[in-house]
């Protein structure tokens, strides 16, 4: 699917080019097309990044099995950032397959998540539901930070087996 996608960008690319150098069109309408060609271009690679496996930066799915996490701590250069790679629960079945995203730093997620870990790499896998933080009152579109998730962890039950 890359490879297409390149050799589309190139033969755009060079259509472009085509117009710009024989055509009679007037000046203007030569920039816009350079200009539309330019946006097509950088939004053509978000779309390659999100193909790619780059973590998203969509909100996690309501339901989900966190699969790993990576922590990145904040310092003096950077905000910081939780990584998770978990697979979304659609119907009471995993998702066909999983998907990176990418959290803004929180002390209290960090902590949630290294216990988190600690019970995966012992075996018991985790569940989690991922749920729109309520705030009560007011114009709550003129705050910011209100897009914030609250984000729960648990085990996941042990399927039960029907008798014999």
């Amino acid at each position: 699917m890359t490879l297409s996608v390149v050799l589309s960008l190139a033969a755009l690319a060079f259509l472009a080019l085509l117009a710009l150098l024989w055509s009679s069109w007037p000046g203007w309408i030569k920039g816009l097309l350079v200009l539309g060609v330019t946006l097509f271009y950088f939004h053509a690679y978000d779309a390659i990044r999100e193909v790619w496996g780059w973590p998203s930066g969509e909100t996690l799915p309501e339901r989900f099995v966190l699969l790993a996490a990576v922590i990145d701590e904040p310092d003096a250069k950077q905000p910081g950032a939780i990584y998770v790679w978990v697979n979304a629960l659609e119907d009471g079945k995993p998702a066909p397959q999983p998907r990176a995203y990418r959290l803004p730093y929180a002390k209290d997620l960090h902590a949630l998540l290294n216990d988190a870990q600690k019970k995966i790499r012992d075996g018991v896998s985790q569940v989690g539901t991922a749920e729109p933080k309520v705030r009560k009152g007011g114009l709550s579109w003129l705050r910011p930070g209100d897009d914030e998730t609250v984000i729960k962890l648990g085990d996941l039950p042990v399927p039960q087996l029907p008798e014999k």
